[in-house]
C-alpha cells in the first residue's frame, strides 16, 4: 500500500515512529505542503493521507485529494473546523460537550475598548495556530500589556475555572485513549508532563475523550481537558492530530489506522467497480449449475 503524509515535519517522532513499522512492506511518501501544490498530482494518489499539517496550504491540498478520492486522515473539514475556536465551542456546546464558556471579540483592541475584563480571563487567537496568543489575564492592566503585539488579534475569551494547574493531555488514535498531565501553559511553575494510564483519568473523562471524536468527526485528535471540581471536567482545547509524544503504543495505533483506512478504501472501490459490471443480456442469473438449492427455514 501507499501511505502519504501531509506535513512539513515527517521527522516528527510519532510520524517517524509510525513510519518506521509501515515502510518494511509499504511506500510512504511525503506531501510538504510549504511546497507541493497541486502540480505533479495528476498520478493515483496514496491509498491514505495522514493530514499532520493545519496550515491553509496543507488544508488546500487535503481538500484537492479528498476531491480525487482520497482518504485523508482527518478531513480538511473536521481539521479546519478544530482552528476555529469560535466554531469549535459552538459545535461542542451544541453537542452538549462541557467545553468552556466562550465569547468571541473581533480584536483584542476591542475587547480594551470595552474597559476589559471585570475577572480573571483566559484570553486565546480565536485562530489556532503555533504561537498563537494564549494568556491569562487577571484586570485590564494585564490586557493593555498585550496590546502592542497583539491589537488587531480576533480573540476569544473564556471565564478563568480555578484549579491545580495541570492540565489532562488526553489523546485518542482511533478509538485508543492515551493521556498525560501535564503543566498547564498559564501556570506560573516550570513545564512538566507526567504519563497517565487510561485507567488512571478520573471516571468518565475516557468516554468523553471518545464523545469528541464522534461530535467532530476526528480520527486522530487531544482533547484538553481540567478538572472544574469534585472531578467534574471542563474541556478548554480540541486539536486535530496532535503531537502525542512519549506514549507507548501511539506509533502501533497510528499505523494500524492508516492500513485499516487504506485497506476499506480500496475495497469501497473494488466493490463499486463491481457493482458498475454490467449482465450481458440473456445471461444466467440464477444458481450455478449443480448448485445445491436455498431450502425454506
Amino acid at each position: 500500500m501507499r501511505i502519504g503524509l501531509v506535513t512539513s515535519a515527517p521527522e516528527h517522532p510519532l510520524l517517524a515512529a509510525a513510519m518506521a513499522l509501515l515502510t518494511p512492506h509499504h511506500d510512504v511518501c511525503v506531501l510538504d505542503p510549504a511546497h507541493a501544490g497541486t502540480t505533479g498530482l495528476e498520478g493515483p494518489p496514496a491509498d491514505v493521507y495522514l493530514l499532520k499539517a493545519r496550515t491553509p496550504r496543507a488544508l488546500a491540498l487535503a481538500r484537492y485529494l479528498e476531491e480525487r478520492g482520497a482518504p485523508v486522515l482527518n478531513t480538511a473539514s473536521a481539521t479546519e473546523l478544530c482552528q476555529d475556536r469560535t466554531a469549535m465551542a459552538a459545535v461542542a456546546r451544541g453537542a452538549g460537550l462541557p467545553f468552556a464558556r466562550t465569547r468571541s471579540v473581533a480584536s483584542l483592541g476591542r475587547l480594551l475598548a470595552e474597559g476589559g475584563p471585570g475577572q480573571p480571563v483566559v484570553i486565546k487567537s480565536r485562530h489556532s495556530r503555533r504561537g498563537d496568543l494564549v494568556a491569562l489575564v487577571a484586570d485590564r492592566a494585564a490586557l493593555c500589556a498585550l496590546e502592542p503585539e497583539w491589537r488587531d488579534e480576533p480573540v476569544v475569551v473564556q471565564p478563568f475555572t480555578p484549579n491545580n494547574g495541570w492540565d489532562h493531555k488526553v489523546w485518542v488514535i482511533d478509538g485508543q485513549v492515551f493521556a498525560a498531565l501535564r503543566r498547564s501553559e498559564l501556570a506560573a511553575e516550570p513545564p512538566g508532563t507526567t504519563p497517565l494510564a487510561g485507567e488512571e483519568l478520573p471516571p468518565g473523562w475516557a468516554a468523553l475523550a471518545l464523545r469528541v471524536g464522534d461530535v467532530f468527526a476526528l480520527d486522530v485528535y487531544g482533547v484538553d481537558i481540567i478538572d472544574a471540581g469534585g472531578g467534574a471536567p471542563r474541556i478548554v482545547d480540541i486539536n486535530a492530530f496532535p503531537g502525542v509524544r512519549g506514549q507507548a503504543g501511539a506509533p502501533e495505533a497510528l499505523a494500524a489506522l492508516a492500513l485499516r483506512t487504506a485497506t476499506e478504501a480500496i475495497e469501497a472501490v473494488r466493490e463499486r467497480r463491481r457493482a458498475a459490471v454490467p449482465v450481458r443480456p440473456g445471461a444466467w442469473t440464477g444458481p450455478m449449475p449443480g448448485a445445491s438449492p436455498t431450502m425454506p427455514e
